[in-house]
């Protein structure tokens, strides 16, 4: 498998290429530009499968592909976590979230290997996706949801909810009046549907509501916990990777 990597941050490049040595995946290059891809692509072979970040210095990643026709798979590596990742799904092997995580990680390359593209053209449109960056606002997210209590439905206001959680391979909304609601849906899912401008996933168990955050305290190791102003039957931790994306947000 030839594999080269794309990202503008050398150190994440390299953490990347050592998690792929451990899953026996070599990697032959790394690229750190849209220009210096661009001049790579125009003179090899082109690989079997990229890990390519959005985001590069010089511009979106996309642009290198306004020049050279893609012919390898793709996995995509994002902190976009609040755009509409479903069409990285659609359109891609994979992608994944940074920080990204060994086991995701794992996941994305058994998902090439089991889907062996070597004989298909690999189909991205990356003028919808990256219309899908470029204009973030122009998005409208889920303003409500319906549960079932019972024999009724109800419906809860996206506003009103503290946060969202996992638990038990449930996922639930935690209300502000104090009630917890089981939704058919995944955080996963909810990844899609949450407003970036109020909802943020400080761990892979919980999604934060910032207008209901009562206070933030320094926790173990780096990280932070949240304190909601109705929701305390868990704890909330900010995970040490999120810190740093968790201070920006709330900005």
């Amino acid at each position: 498998m030839n594999v080269i990597i794309i990202e503008d941050e050398k150190p994440a490049a390299r953490r990347l290429s050592r998690l792929l040595m451990e899953l026996n995946v070599e990697v032959s290059q790394m690229l750190h530009s849209v220009e210096e891809s661009i001049e790579w692509f125009q003179n090899n072979p082109h690989p079997d499968l990229i890990f390519l970040d959005i985001q590069l210095s010089d511009g979106l990643s996309f642009e290198i592909f306004d020049s050279i026709e893609v012919k390898s798979a793709i996995i995509f590596t994002t902190a976009y976590d609040e755009y509409a990742l479903q069409a990285f799904k659609l359109n891609s092997i994979d992608y994944l979230l940074k920080p990204i995580d060994d086991e995701e990680l794992e996941n994305a390359v058994k998902k090439y290997r089991d889907f062996k593209p070597e004989n298909q053209k690999i189909s991205v449109d990356f003028n919808d996706i990256k219309k899908l960056l470029v204009n973030p606002l122009e998005r409208e997210y889920k303003k409500r949801f319906t549960v079932k209590v019972g024999q009724h439905l109800k419906i809860i206001n996206a506003e009103d909810v503290e946060c969202f959680y996992s638990e038990n391979k449930g996922t639930y909304a935690a209300t502000s009046e104090g009630r917890n609601y089981l939704l058919d849906t995944t955080l996963e899912h909810l990844e899609e549907e949450l407003s970036p401008q109020l909802f943020f996933r400080v761990s892979r168990k919980f999604y934060v509501n910032v207008n209901h955050i009562n206070d933030i305290i320094s926790y173990t190791n780096s990280r932070l916990q949240i304190k909601l102003k109705r929701f305390g039957e868990q704890e909330i931790i900010v995970s040490r990777e999120r810190v740093k994306d968790f201070k920006l947000w709330l900005e």
